[in-house]
């Protein structure tokens, strides 16, 4: 069992508020009227952070789960995007439709589906393939329904409105919309922003950190669905320079990871060193001897927090 010494780095739960405001992020309960990116300004302005993101953009009026990261935590924002996304919401329907025809609907929409984005949208409008991987009808009232659904990242639920409603042949759209998970976050993590700025200000005043340590996760939560590759000691802080990390400078792999998919580089005292590409399988990482297992993309601890050994 590869050990890992005291003297460098230390598990996130013992961080400084200094030094979890730097690998920070805090999941906001995001109103109906301003933007996320409005949202995530008002979050950095508060924390007085050098700067800020957020993990996928909500319209408007649409509410819920918005992770922000800030500072060095930004670097995850590539993983969080990516993340599955899950919402509530109620869908309008143009004409008198029977509630089983809408359930009927509803299942045709389940798996991998082909999507074009809105015409009010920040990407090229052209089909692509999109996963639901759940569509539950939860309540039909008149012609109000109450869904829940879970998808890939990258999905439009407005759009999924309209297709159904072409597809009941009433015509559909989206009502409103609340996200309740993205990523690994869900609605038992959150704050709002006038919660985050009394939290902020009763530090200052009293110089009591307990509330904003409670808004203020660390960032290895943010990556809590990547599988994780734990690193040697003394591969570390090659890692914070820029290196891939070779199979000799592996302690520990989880199973399941393929070549060409995201990973998360740990510490041996679950620290986020970077996250990167995988070039080997887990399999592969264990049984090979030389060669390089992930590529590293995204380096988020600071450099020599580890002992130089290359």
């Amino acid at each position: 069992m590869e050990e890992t010494s005291e003297k460098h780095g230390k598990p996130p739960g013992e961080r400084s508020l200094k030094e979890l405001l730097e690998l920070g992020i805090v999941v906001i309960d995001k109103p109906s009227g301003p933007t996320s990116h409005q949202v995530t300004a008002w979050v950095k302005q508060i924390l007085g952070a050098r700067k800020a993101g957020h993990s996928g953009t909500l319209d408007p009026k649409v509410t819920g789960v918005l992770p922000v990261t800030i500072n060095s935590s930004t670097k995850i924002v590539p993983a969080l995007l990516k993340a599955g996304k899950t919402y509530v919401g109620i869908m309008h329907l143009h004409g008198d439709v029977k509630e089983s025809d809408v359930l009927k609907v509803a299942e045709e929409f389940k798996g991998e589906i082909l999507q074009t984005p809105p015409v009010k949208s920040a990407v090229t409008r052209r089909a692509r393939k999109r996963n639901v991987y759940s569509l539950k009808i939860l309540e039909v009232e008149g012609r109000e329904v109450l869904f829940r659904s879970s998808v890939e990242a990258g999905t439009y639920i407005r759009k999924l409105c309209h297709d159904m409603g072409v597809g009941l042949g009433a015509g559909a759209n989206m009502k409103e919309l609340r996200r309740i998970k993205a990523g690994p976050f869900g609605e038992e993590h959150l704050t709002t922003l006038h919660k985050l700025n009394e939290a902020w200000n009763h530090h200052k005043e009293t110089g009591d950190e307990g509330l904003l340590r409670k808004l203020v996760r660390p960032v290895e939560e943010g990556v809590a669905a990547l599988p994780k590759v734990s690193v040697k000691d003394s591969a570390v802080n090659s890692i914070t320079y820029g290196a891939n990390l070779g199979v000799a400078g592996i302690a520990q792999v989880d199973e399941g990871i393929e070549p060409g998919k995201l990973a998360a580089l740990m510490t041996l005292k679950k620290e986020l060193i970077a996250i990167g590409v995988a070039r080997l399988s887990s399999e592969d990482m264990v049984k090979l001897w030389e060669g390089e297992a992930v590529n590293t993309s995204r380096v988020v601890m600071k450099q020599d927090v580890y002992p130089k050994t290359w």
